[in-house]
């Protein structure tokens, strides 16, 4: 009689991955695990290195933005933009619905703020600013409101704040990050709706991937960008500095100031420094202009049009040290240090105790 036993088990497979370059997805994180944890389940989905910026305290939802690949070198620049954030707040006690409104205009502005004990950073006393504050309803002691912040502002703080200030005092309920930066909630994606497009595209369906995964120039709509042309790229690529001969057309700029680059084709090359203002030169001068910083596109994606110099430099000729003289001394006597004792006379009784 023949048995099917099955197919025969093999150990741990490895991860598939699936993908390769820069790219940011837009993930709505859930309540309960943490951001940590979020941004490594969708490494582990796409078989790629990630991170994760603005980070959320475990039962805080919304938008999480997830860097894979080289595009974690934007995390600097991502950690830097500004919040928005629906909260629902508990009051202590009863207060009128107009008293609630003048505390949120007194409460927009410049605020004081140390961060809470159960935080990751360290709690020093600092200034954030509340752009909006809008309360969009009350109902009994339930307040829940929107806020337009800073990077860093701790909503948990600024309710307990509110609460002292209206004197009843108040607690944060929950609380959904709408959005970061130029990425809103009509961008995210759940975890369920990767996995699903990870699993299409093992099968070799890439369309939901392609459509999830984000570029990376669509995190710097702010910056200035400015836009090379092809022969520049590589070069640019391998850390060159860039010269006005390889642009072809920028945006104002001042001197010291972040630059988006960007090719032809409006792909995403690098960031870097302004080393002169955008009004003192015109795309085709000589000079160097923008020093790279970070590079995303890897070299050799487009021609390379610049070679290496045969130029061969001479050495420097060393230096001979000559032998400094030797100081005087007695034969045999050490003259590398200073003799302080008294070696050479006899020992002074005169003060010695007698017995």
């Amino acid at each position: 009689m023949e048995v099917h036993t099955g197919p025969e088990e093999t150990g741990p497979q490895e991860p598939v991955h699936l993908w390769s370059h820069a790219g940011i997805i837009v993930i709505d994180k859930p309540r309960g695990p943490s951001s940590h944890e979020v941004a490594a389940w969708v490494g582990k989905m796409l078989g790629c290195q990630v991170g994760h910026s603005g980070t959320l305290d475990p039962q805080v939802s919304g938008v999480l933005l997830i860097m894979l690949g080289n595009a974690v070198r934007l995390a600097p620049l991502l950690l830097q933009h500004d919040k928005e954030y629906v909260c629902l707040m508990r009051l202590h006690g009863k207060v009128d619905r107009a008293r609630i409104d003048e505390m949120a205009a007194e409460f927009t502005g410049r605020l004081y703020q140390r961060p809470p004990r159960k935080s990751a950073v360290k709690r020093n006393l600092r200034i954030r600013e509340v752009r909006n504050l809008q309360i969009l309803d009350v109902q009994d002691r339930l307040v829940l409101f929107k806020a337009e912040c800073d990077a860093g502002t701790y909503i948990r703080s600024l309710c307990h704040h509110m609460g002292l200030a209206l004197g009843v005092g108040a607690h944060m309920v929950e609380l959904i990050r709408t959005r970061s930066g130029s990425f809103t909630e009509e961008s995210m994606y759940t975890l369920h709706e990767v996995q699903d497009a990870a699993f299409a595209a093992r099968t070799g369906d890439r369309s939901a991937l392609e459509k999830i995964v984000l570029s990376v120039d669509k995190a710097v709509p702010e910056l200035p960008l400015v836009v090379i042309r092809d022969a520049a790229i590589d070069a640019v690529c391998h850390g060159a500095v860039l010269a006005g001969v390889g642009v072809i057309s920028a945006m104002p700029f001042e001197k010291g100031q972040t630059i988006a680059v960007l090719s032809q084709k409006q792909e995403f090359v690098c960031l870097g420094q302004a080393l002169v203002p955008s009004a003192s030169f015109k795309p085709g001068d000589t000079g160097l202009v923008i020093a790279p910083t970070t590079v995303f596109m890897a070299p050799g994606t487009y021609t390379r049009t610049w070679v290496k110099s045969d130029k061969v430099y001479p050495e420097k000729k060393k230096r001979v040290k000559k032998p400094s003289p030797k100081p005087s001394g007695r034969p045999g006597q050490r003259t590398d240090r200073k003799s302080f004792g008294r070696s050479d006379r006899r020992p002074d009784n005169r003060f010695r105790r007698k017995g």
